[in-house]
């Protein structure tokens, strides 16, 4: 560590009461954004340099800030073992033996953090959480690269790595300092798609006027107005915390106060403790997100319709969607996303056999390996578990209830349909902040105090909903459920029919209008008998007459006929009217 580094974040503790570490961390969240804006402008055409001087600002932050000589060979054991395993294993075992090792090495330190009970000091279990993410990863990405492209998914064939990249690429990877203590993770793939500008290349065919705007020789589009508004946002949160976990915290629903109020108002109380601590992840997220935009890692090309930049690729939380959730799978997927994303393409779906849905097994293991990445403390699990069991309770409400508030052919909305969503609300944030409170509490002894005192009620309603969906109660839903869609499919089809029957009437009403069209254009007679062109008609006849007649006389046939003019006379007389 840096001599007397130490003394203006001594003083920062005394006015603000909070530790030197934590000053010291979100000092280095935001001396990140100057030296991210100086990676940026480091020479496309020199990604050594950008390795080098990415190497070098983690080891600042582990050894000149924080003393973390220990932390330094924590996260060359993993990398350089991982590396190690990668490139001379083979076979599908090949990443299941990188997880364990990584997972094991990591579990090691979250033992020793525990049984130090110090959770105002910085430690390296931090980031070393978010280089396992990045490590398994990076074995299931070589993995798939050996693999043959048929038996991939898009997301695998985006990802796979056929070929290992460089030790300098690799350690700048892994020592990314914009996401070094908090992340977000991601895969190499995106690393080297940046490090290499590809990231930045604009799709044929785009507009020159919609393209990013860059500086110079620059690859890299502008992102600080971006970068400082995520930035602005978490200072937000982290004020907010300070506010709030002042008036929320632990110490206050497990003391004797608590029960003073009424179980709504405790119910209340425990759901402001969750607010609270997410408040804390809100605003550590968003300034290292920021960071990770002013570098360029967040870009995400640009909206086809909008034609706006998109800054979100490594975008790991969104408040709105957490504290409007209306089911578990909104809640669960607006927060904590690239770690989400992690578990779910990396444990979910491979521990899922190929051909096969995931079931209530892929959850569990990957609620479990979520608490086992998060340490030993009994409220992981206490948490994990419960909200594994949430989840499919959840489902079969969305899958068997759900559809009832819905038009028959599950289209539209019913005018039920707004209290359904309402209760669904007010459900879904009771019971996440009952299942989320061991998570903040850690202990069991304290999770299971204050699970008591609001009479484990998440605990009844799933163990009552698991009943009621095993119960003869869901073949009758289904059964329900198959009418309303038999009578969807009749009126559907009678509709189809009318819709038909109408458009052939159409038709044919059509064809008879054509062919009176058709028939009056060709038939010379008119309506009422009377020729379309009498006159024209009557000199036709005249003409006729007359040629008969001369033909009489020339053969000696005495023949005495009116003129023409005499005949035509004659029928406009007859007629009434002049020809």
């Amino acid at each position: 560590m840096l001599p007397y580094i130490n003394i203006p974040f001594e003083y920062a503790a005394s006015l603000t009461g909070a530790s030197v570490d934590e000053l010291k961390l979100i000092f280095s969240f935001l001396l990140s954004y100057p030296l991210a804006g100086i990676l940026k402008r480091i020479p496309d055409a020199r990604p050594y340099q950008k390795n080098l001087f990415i190497i070098a600002v983690s080891l600042f932050y582990l050894v000149g800030l924080f003393d973390l000589w220990s932390g330094i060979r924590t996260l060359l054991i993993s990398s350089s073992g991982t590396y190690i395993i990668a490139k001379y294993l083979d076979g599908s075992w090949m990443p299941w033996i990188g997880f364990v090792f990584v997972m094991g090495h990591m579990s090691i330190n979250h033992i020793y953090r525990q049984l130090a009970n110090t959770p105002d000091q910085v430690d390296v279990t931090g980031a070393q959480m978010v280089l396992v993410m990045k490590l398994t990863a990076f074995c299931w990405n070589v993995y798939d690269g050996r693999l043959r492209q048929d038996d991939l998914a898009d997301f695998q064939k985006e990802r796979a790595l056929p070929e290992l990249p460089s030790l300098l690429d690799f350690a700048g990877y892994v020592l990314f300092f914009p996401s070094l203590f908090a992340g977000p993770s991601f895969d190499y793939v995106d690393y080297r798609r940046w490090i290499e500008t590809t990231m930045f290349d604009v799709p044929p065919g785009t507009d020159p006027q919609k393209s990013p705007r860059t500086r110079k020789q620059r690859k890299i589009p502008r992102s600080a107005t971006p970068a400082i508004v995520k930035a602005v946002i978490g200072l937000i949160w982290i004020f907010l915390f300070l506010k709030f976990s002042a008036w929320y915290n632990a110490d206050f629903v497990i003391g004797n106060d608590f029960m003073k109020y009424s179980f709504p108002r405790r119910i209340w109380i425990l759901y402001m403790l969750g607010f609270a601590t997410r408040l804390k992840y809100y605003g550590v997220w968003y300034l290292t997100e920021g960071a990770c935009i002013l570098s360029g890692l967040g870009y995400k090309g640009i909206d086809t319709k909008s034609g706006r930049v998109q800054w979100n690729r490594l975008e790991n939380v969104n408040p709105w969607g957490i504290e409007t959730a209306q089911n578990t799978r909104a809640y669960l997927e607006n927060w904590n996303k690239n770690t989400n994303n992690w578990l779910r393409n990396y444990m979910y779906l491979r521990v899922t056999p190929k051909g096969k849905k995931p079931g209530f097994r892929a959850s569990l293991a990957t609620f479990a390996t979520s608490a086992l990445w998060h340490g030993f403390y009994p409220g992981y699990y206490l948490s994990f578990v419960l909200a594994a069991f949430l989840q499919t309770v959840a489902k079969n409400f969305r899958r068997y209830i759900r559809p009832f508030f819905l038009t028959p052919d599950g289209q539209r909305p019913t005018p039920h349909k707004i209290y359904y969503d309402i209760l669904s609300f007010f459900v879904t944030q009771a019971a996440f902040c009952f299942t989320t409170g061991p998570f903040v509490l850690l202990t069991l002894p304290s999770s299971l105090l204050v699970w008591s005192r609001v009479y484990f009620y998440a605990v009844i309603g799933v163990a009552a909903s698991m009943a009621f969906f095993a119960s003869p109660a869901k073949p009758w839903l289904i059964q329900q459920l198959n009418a309303r869609s038999r009578v969807a499919k009749l009126e559907q089809q009678k509709q189809e029919q009318q819709q038909q029957q109408q458009a052939q009437a159409q038709q044919q009403q059509q064809q008879r209008r054509t062919l009176s069209r058709e028939s009056t254009l060709e038939d010379p007679i008119m309506g009422g008998g009377l020729p379309s062109d009498p006159g024209g008609e009557l000199d036709d006849v005249v003409r006729e007459i007359k040629e008969e007649v001369e033909a009489m006389r020339q053969r000696g046939v005495s023949v005495n006929v009116p003129t023409g003019q005499d005949m035509k006379a004659a029928v406009e007389n007859k007629l009434g009217r002049r020809l």
